[in-house]
């Protein structure tokens, strides 16, 4: 089996919006090359007493997608460096991303699964164990509470500390008569934990279809009955069918873990779907865009009750008035 690989030069401010945007043209999965300092917890997974020194960081960073081709289903190079291309452009208009360079090359089989595995091993969030399928529950943590889940090529794992955030909001906020939407879910962790924290209904929406898969592979493992969590597929923001589906004035909690420049418009549109007095979650803020979410909170009519953060990200918690 063959890859078609798409690197792009960018800037590390630009990486989470970048491989968001590129998500809707199918790219997913993206591999990241920089040279940021690793974090206290990205050295303690390295398993090295001591790391030697890295470069220095230059602010330069390799975005890497990689698309499957065959002989019956080549890649049409040209167009998705077209593609790529328009949506680059696009950010451009409103931030800076770089030199936007596209290279293009082929790979050989990646073991996408495996190769995580060297890298992805249990952790705690605080009272909750995350742990992988391909690992033991060690017998003094088998009264606690387990949240089984695999990395994926697309969908997170609870190790970003955007998601821990929100997994810490959620518990604040949730009860056993709780109607939680997850706007955003992709692999479904947050439905999933408030689930297992014992809410009573989830939904959840999305606009890659891949993650109906994950959402039910993760709700198998976790043993959460499929009528618990409900999956829409679709752009709540701008598509009126998909807010109607959702339904409105009907949810006691909203998350969504998305990045600042999407929650913008997604505030005045997802303050409809909230009962009067619902908590109003949200992350995947980087530390310098926290005023602009929150004015755009503000704007929508809810009010800022709590502030939270965890390395350079941010979660703000509001509520509907």
């Amino acid at each position: 089996m063959k890859w078609k690989k798409f690197t792009i030069k960018t800037i590390t401010d630009a990486e989470d919006i970048i491989i968001s945007t590129l998500y809707d043209i199918g790219l997913e999965g993206a591999q990241i090359e920089d040279k940021v300092p690793l974090t206290p917890l990205e050295k303690e997974q390295m398993f090295v007493d001591i790391l030697p020194d890295g470069p220095e960081d230059d602010g330069i960073a390799y975005l890497s997608f990689f698309v499957e081709e065959s002989d019956e289903a080549p890649v049409d190079t040209e167009e998705m460096v077209a593609n790529i291309n328009r949506e680059l452009d696009d950010l451009r208009n409103f931030m800076e991303i770089g030199e936007g360079t596209i290279m293009v090359s082929e790979t050989e089989d990646i073991d996408w699964i495996n190769n995580w595995k060297q890298f992805f091993h249990q952790f705690y969030i605080d009272d909750l164990l995350v742990i992988p399928s391909w690992e033991e529950v060690r017998p003094e943590d088998r009264d606690k509470k387990i949240l089984h889940i695999d990395p994926g090529t697309a969908f997170g794992t609870g190790m970003h500390e955007t998601t821990q955030l929100c997994i810490r909001q959620l518990k604040k906020h949730i009860t056993s008569e709780t109607e939680l939407l997850d706007v955003g879910t992709g692999s479904g962790i947050l439905s999933i934990i408030s689930l297992m924290y014992g809410i009573r209904h989830a939904v959840g929406t999305d606009l890659d279809p891949c993650a109906v898969e994950a959402v039910r592979e993760n709700m198998e493992a976790n043993r959460i009955a499929p009528e618990r969590f409900e999956m829409m597929i679709g752009n709540i923001i701008t598509d009126k069918a998909v807010q109607d589906q959702v339904g409105y004035a009907k949810y006691d909690i909203v998350v969504a873990n998305i990045l600042a420049d999407v929650l913008v418009p997604l505030t005045p549109v997802i303050v409809n779907q909230l009962k009067p007095g619902g908590i109003y979650i949200t992350s995947g803020i980087i530390d310098n865009k926290e005023q602009t979410v929150r004015d755009a909170v503000e704007a929508a009519g809810l009010e800022v009750i709590e502030v939270t953060y965890q390395g350079e990200w941010v979660n703000v918690t509001a509520r509907r008035k």
